[in-house]
């Protein structure tokens, strides 16, 4: 059976919709960067999913061209991730999406190193004749944090932020945004599918204690 990252680390990817404290360790990623409003039918951030999803499933599917990668184990695609921020604001500003700036990413499983990356980028350009330059390889260790599931439109996020943002303040706890640690989303949920007040997405913050 294919390794599921959501089933096998439920802390990281099915959190309570209870906010939460939590510790998350490095992790390594394909990830592409851009600005503006993701909404934008021919902005960056819709190019940036092809790119993403492009460079996953050629790493995924390596075993049926051949292609022998050592430590390979058959595992389901980790689910979409984005940190987001904007100049001079703390946190995020949902009024201002044309402002956001955003790493796109996608966990890569552990087996695939700098040189799986550096192969599935040149195996990716050559046979889908696409330009994959913009891809990433990222480390990104996130720390302390604190998170939460929220479900429902992204445009009621806020609500769940500021319920965060209570929970912070009475554990102890501040946010510790900076130009390494950003606003969090996982999307759980395909938003071409799943109705929107049922969409289920991770929030996390990187906290400190105050």
């Amino acid at each position: 059976m294919a390794f599921d990252y959501k089933k096998e680390y439920k802390e990281f990817y099915v959190p309570p919709k209870k906010p939460g404290v939590i510790e998350i360790p490095k992790m390594n990623y394909i990830a592409v960067r851009g600005k503006g409003d993701p909404n934008e039918p021919e902005g960056e951030y819709k190019a940036a999913m092809q790119l993403l999803y492009g460079i996953a499933f050629t790493i995924k599917m390596s075993y049926k061209g051949g292609k022998e990668i050592d430590g390979y184990f058959p595992y389901v695609v980790p689910p979409l991730e984005g940190l987001w921020w904007q100049q001079g604001i703390k946190g995020v500003d949902y009024a201002h999406k044309e402002s956001f700036e955003w790493i796109s990413m996608i966990r890569l499983p552990e087996f695939a190193t700098r040189e799986v990356f550096g192969w599935a980028i040149a195996e990716a350009s050559q046979k889908k004749k696409t330009d994959f330059s913009n891809v990433q390889f990222f480390s990104y260790e996130e720390g302390l944090c604190v998170q939460c599931m929220h479900v429902g439109s992204y445009d009621t996020e806020p609500e769940t932020v500021r319920r965060m943002e209570k929970f912070m303040e009475a554990q102890g706890y501040e946010p510790d945004f900076s130009e390494k640690r950003f606003h969090h989303e996982i999307y759980l949920s395909d938003p071409r599918r799943a109705k929107e007040e049922r969409l289920r997405t991770v929030i996390r913050h990187p906290v400190r204690p105050v």
